[in-house]
């Protein structure tokens, strides 16, 4: 049980083990789970049932009441290697008084095409969960797919968000490692696009009069996100990784172009420069840039009242750095206020619904944690 953590440890339980960051925020930590490469962590709204998905294409969950792991059949094939595989998960809120019994449930995954390539898919069934440890998802149908697949095993981001009022999907669609994808809009790598519940295009989009997959998309020039979420005005945020520097939080605005590849804070893994981004460059601009990189894997939003300190806050969940990056946002601008270390990559996060914090590790053998206040 015990999650051993960086920072000054100060006397937890036994069987948990606190951080105190630098701004004196202290925690208790407990290992809670273990899986095998967990990707996206989720609960299913108005019960204490944890899914977790695992990216070579299997599906857990954890009822954090209980402690009891179960398994969820039904899954998809996923080309799993590199970065792909099994991907994020997404409830509707709406559904939060059913039963767990019967629910919709949205997944995300890598899915292999013609001539060695692929390309991310989110697909929408219905899950039903009959038993104790067993739960699987019935009627599985993909319901929007990246255009165009492509070679490689990269970047495909294909992070799921609904609307606070629960009528569309945003989907963080990556440019695959391909760059110049991001700008050119008859695509939909390096984008976010905004769909109907069922995978169409949504009405407003803001380029929906040039119909195919063109009107699906609501922003561009983006390289890799990994994390989105909402704020309490209704705002959409998302994290995404820059090449070797020039990791973003960004601010999403309808129609926007945020510039890559023409533009970056960063430089190519080669050394070739990147033009900066400047005020006057018709791009828009990234609320905080970090050089070096946090690496991002997950990002939420938080609202609990357990860290009251926290609300409105995000948490993004640091691979390489392997922390809990805490960024304060002020109207329209941000700031990084805290890094709590772990001794592991961080890959997901999620807010529990009594407002715990959980994330999980990256890699075989992932724990899931639970944050607590001291």
């Amino acid at each position: 049980m015990l999650a051993s953590c960086g920072y000054a440890k100060t006397g937890a339980e036994s069987g948990e083990s606190a951080t105190l960051a630098t701004d004196g925020a202290a925690f208790q930590v407990a290992e809670m789970a273990t899986f095998a490469e967990p990707w996206a962590i989720e609960f299913a709204p108005g019960t204490p049932i944890l899914f977790v998905t695992e990216q070579a294409g299997t599906m857990k969950f954890l009822d954090t009441a209980s402690g009891t792991v179960g398994t969820v059949s039904g899954l998809p094939e996923v080309a799993y290697g590199g970065q792909g595989g099994l991907g994020d998960i997404a409830f509707l809120a709406s559904e939060a008084s059913a039963e767990l019994g019967r629910r919709t449930i949205y997944l995300s995954w890598a899915e292999a095409g013609a001539d060695d390539t692929r390309g991310a898919v989110v697909g929408k069934g219905t899950l039903v969960c009959a038993e104790a440890e067993a739960c699987a998802i019935e009627g599985l149908d993909v319901i929007w797919r990246q255009t165009p697949k492509v070679t490689g095993r990269g970047h495909y981001s294909h992070r799921i968000s609904i609307s606070p009022d629960g009528e569309y999907l945003y989907i963080a669609s990556g440019e695959r490692q391909k760059m110049q994808p991001s700008q050119d809009t008859s695509n939909t790598l390096g984008t976010i696009v905004r769909l109907n519940l069922d995978g169409t295009p949504a009405a407003g989009n803001p380029m929906a009069d040039k119909g195919g997959v063109t009107a699906e998309i609501w922003s561009y020039g983006h390289r890799n996100i990994l994390g989105m979420d909402w704020d309490a005005e209704g705002r959409l945020w998302e994290v995404e990784h820059g090449p070797a520097g020039g990791d973003e939080l960004n601010l999403v605005q309808r129609g926007a172009n945020y510039g890559w590849p023409i533009r970056s804070n960063g430089e190519h893994y080669n050394g070739d420069p990147i033009p900066d981004h400047s005020a006057d460059d018709g791009f828009a601009q990234p609320v905080i840039s970090w050089t070096p990189v946090i690496a991002p894997g997950d990002m939420i939003l938080y609202s609990g009242e357990m860290f009251g300190a926290w609300q409105g806050q995000a948490l993004i969940a640091g691979l390489s750095t392997q922390a809990l990056v805490r960024v304060a946002i002020e109207g329209d601008s941000a700031r990084e206020v805290a890094r709590h270390e772990f001794d592991r990559r961080l890959r997901s996060v999620e807010q529990g619904p009594d407002g715990a914090i959980w994330i999980a590790e990256d890699g075989e053998d992932g724990r899931v944690l639970k944050l607590t206040p001291q």
